[in-house]
């Protein structure tokens, strides 16, 4: 029997926006069941959730109802393109109280939830969880670094590791900060193969045709390099904010992926209780690369008591 799916907006009012706002979520499975909710929080910063439409499997295995937003400025959310630019508007703050606005106006407070951050989601996701949000019961951090300069760090090893002449079309393109064009596209396609995922379904695809139709909170808070962040989250860090987390956390990573080992280590040394799962045979997407194990995986941690 096929999950129930709802889809819809909430009202986010951003009084610095100009404008009003909306976030837009899609539910599959049913709220009103005996079992935590998963909310999800997709990365980029700039992308949408269709990437992560996979954990919709987690409904029909385990009868998790999944909740999927694309976050503000993004995908079928309001987009602020006249606040391209703007590193005060941009902010983490930003997305925690879209976070806290949608887990409210939801009614997930009083029930309960729990949370899957994925990347930048990840990212995000840790330093939410250090203030403490009422409800929240537990936490998955899946491929995302503690520090953003353990990813740049990861990404410009593994660049120095390149085979030419792919390294040398990227480096240019760095050195001169010209990006576009086809020769570039197709050296960093042989770098995303190799450190974000080895499978590419449609839907991956279909998060970066989004960030490409408007690159306002991309460029804004990371810039148009994958190994340099040249936006607000220059100096982005989780170390001193994960240790408040107060709750049950899961830690996810890869191999060969910008949330290496050395990247997540303030999360294991500064998260009590933390718990990691490494997969030896994903890099950055096991959601793709290792699929039945990654369900597996989260679905039964979920559950645990």
């Amino acid at each position: 029997m096929a999950p129930t799916i709802k889809e819809g907006t909430v009202s986010f009012e951003v009084p610095s926006a100009g404008k009003p706002c909306e976030t837009w979520y899609k539910i599959v499975g049913d709220l009103s069941s005996n079992i935590t909710p998963l909310v999800t929080i997709h990365g980029g910063p700039g992308m949408s959730h269709d990437y992560m439409l996979q954990l919709s499997d987690l409904n029909e295995l385990y009868g998790i109802p999944v909740i999927f937003y694309d976050q503000i400025g993004c995908a079928r959310s309001t987009h602020l393109r006249e606040k391209h630019g703007d590193e005060s508007f941009w902010v983490e703050q930003l997305f925690y109280d879209e976070l806290n606005n949608l887990i409210s106006k939801l009614g997930l407070v009083e029930k309960g939830y729990d949370v899957l951050g994925h990347s930048w989601g990840g990212m995000v996701g840790s330093t939410w969880a250090g203030t403490k949000p009422k409800g929240l019961r537990k936490l998955i951090i899946s491929n995302s670094p503690a520090t953003y300069s353990g990813w740049t760090d990861a990404y410009s090893r593994y660049l120095e590791e390149m085979d030419e002449p792919e390294k040398s079309i990227i480096k240019k393109a760095e050195e001169t900060e010209k990006w576009g064009g086809e020769e570039l596209e197709a050296a960093m396609m042989v770098f995303m193969k190799k450190h974000s995922t080895t499978s590419m379904p449609p839907e991956f695809f279909k998060s970066f045709d989004f960030v490409k139709e408007d690159t306002t909170v991309s460029d804004t808070m990371s810039g148009p390099s994958e190994f340099v962040v040249r936006g607000g989250l220059r100096n982005w860090t989780a170390a001193e904010k994960c240790k408040s987390i107060d709750v049950p956390t899961l830690v996810i990573n890869g191999v060969n992926e910008g949330a290496d080992d050395a990247a997540i280590k303030p999360f294991l040394d500064g998260i009590k209780g933390v718990k990691w799962v490494k997969f030896e045979d994903s890099t950055h997407m096991p959601l793709y690369e290792e699929k039945e194990l990654y369900l597996k995986t989260v679905g039964e941690w979920l559950l645990e008591k």
